[in-house]
């Protein structure tokens, strides 16, 4: 089930807000059974086979957890690494099992069967969720959870199910057992639901006309690879960040907080400054249970770069089953090494050298997501090198800009950048204007709704990107 269906918009959303809000405050165990069931149907609609899947890893992880928290320290080491071994096992059969074969078919010519596994739908993001839960339990970060179905609450709940974001069990422990609900939570929860909404089916799914245009072309204008590529950075943004605006807003609505995910990642003045600003809860996820194991920076300048590079290659590969995500991985790794070794930092903080460094992250970060969206690394390279030829007039693009089109690109690019939390901080010594500015943000949520559903109605279905991840 997918956020921006009318299915979920107009049925399903509706029925579990009635359902959860009808149940008296008092009830927690009650409303949270309402969340679990309506989570596990909500996967289930998408992905009926699956969820025993799913089952089968919240069983097992909950079991790992509740010995580790029984055993000796010796015995706690090996139960937690086999439950992180057979969880990347998991991880790696369904998604990654098609490609390794396919790969030593095409090296040694052999002719072993390629399984045909469809990967669970976010299986990604429950796996890394519950290994954090099962790691922080060994370490005595978190109290082991004894009761299985708040555990399931915790792994299932289906704003952040699919695409995240990451939700370490330690920052939503408490909420699971004691939230409240209040009218000002919900209406900031459906405005930030309505404002990722718009990100998705506005902005996001105009950029992909363009973008999915010039990637499919063969032989297009610079103009139009240029367009292309910067139109894939704004289709790519706004559905990722719009699905976690409406994984935030969903969370508000049921009195649940969760982290934050993006944070205006294109006003980044380096590659480090980015990977701060996006996927927040992933890059969150390989700090805390990658990089810190490895030795982080404290083993000395060239272990500390090479555990960058390989916490990258692993962010790369994390995203999928191909070598375009691999190194565009290492593209980010390489690119943070040698910020490292040049001390870029020291540059951005000179406040008028921020533009040269914010333009020369964009290029960066530009040119990364070329390799992502590209289906191999020859097929990367050639638009690549469209960007930089320098031929055609650029006829192919422009047939591409009606003025709906150009207004949309242009909303989309001012609000890649950080112009409302700007302008909330030139009105806070104005307590009027702020409340007048806030208040208007309400107001334009129901006529934004409404474009939002006619667009719906106009359109094909069109999915989240990190779905696929």
């Amino acid at each position: 089930m997918v956020f921006s269906s009318s299915v979920f918009l107009f049925l399903f959303l509706p029925a579990v807000w009635i359902l959860y809000t009808l149940i008296p405050k008092r009830y927690i165990i009650a409303k949270n059974v309402v969340l679990g069931i309506s989570s596990v149907i909500f996967y289930a609609f998408g992905e009926p086979v699956y969820i025993i899947l799913m089952f089968a890893s919240i069983l097992f992880n909950y079991v790992a957890a509740v010995l580790i928290d029984r055993s000796s320290e010796k015995m706690k080491n090996i139960i937690c690494a086999l439950d992180v071994a057979a969880n990347l096992l998991m991880l790696g059969v369904y998604k990654y099992s098609p490609w390794i074969v396919s790969m030593i078919n095409q090296t040694f010519d052999t002719a072993f069967h390629v399984p045909a596994f469809t990967i669970p739908v976010g299986i990604s993001f429950y796996t890394f969720q519950i290994l954090s839960y099962v790691v922080d339990v060994r370490q005595g970060k978190t109290a082991v959870q004894k009761n299985i179905f708040n555990l399931l609450l915790y792994i299932a709940f289906f704003p952040q199910l699919i695409a995240g974001p990451i939700v370490r069990y330690i920052d939503i422990q408490n909420q699971i057992e004691n939230r409240t609900v209040t009218a000002e939570g919900t209406a900031h929860g459906i405005r930030r639901f309505i404002s990722g909404l718009a990100k998705k089916i506005l902005i996001s799914n105009t950029a992909a006309i363009i973008a999915d245009a010039a990637f499919a072309g063969e032989g297009i204008s610079t103009l139009f690879a240029w367009a292309g590529a910067v139109c894939y950075c704004i289709q790519l943004y706004f559905d990722f960040s719009g699905y976690s605006d409406m994984a935030i807003g969903l969370a508000a609505i049921f009195g649940f907080t969760i982290c934050e995910n993006f944070n205006y990642p294109y006003s980044a003045v380096s590659v480090r400054d980015f990977w701060k600003r996006w996927h927040i809860s992933l890059t969150t996820w390989f700090r805390e249970y990658v990089y810190f194991a490895l030795g982080g920076n404290r083993r000395g300048k060239v272990r500390t770069i090479l555990n960058r590079v390989f916490v990258f290659f692993l962010t790369g590969l994390w995203h999928g089953a191909n070598f375009t995500f691999v190194i565009w991985g290492l593209w980010h790794g390489l690119l943070m090494m040698f910020e490292q070794l040049v001390h870029f930092d020291k540059l951005t903080e000179k406040r008028a050298l921020r533009p040269l460094t914010g333009i020369y992250t964009l290029l960066a970060v530009c040119l990364g997501f070329v390799v992502f969206r590209a289906p191999d690394m020859s097929s990367a390279m050639a638009y690549i090198g469209r960007m930089f030829a320098f031929t055609g007039n650029g006829a192919d693009a422009l047939i591409y800009f009606s003025p709906y089109v150009c207004l949309i690109l242009l909303l989309g690019a001012v609000l890649s950048f950080p112009v409302l939390p700007t302008c909330r901080k030139l009105l806070g010594n104005h307590p009027k204007a702020a409340k007048t500015f806030e208040m208007a943000g309400y107001i334009l949520a129901l006529p934004v709704l409404m474009l939002c559903i006619m667009q719906l109605a106009s359109s094909t279905f069109n999915p989240f990107i990190y779905y696929n991840f």
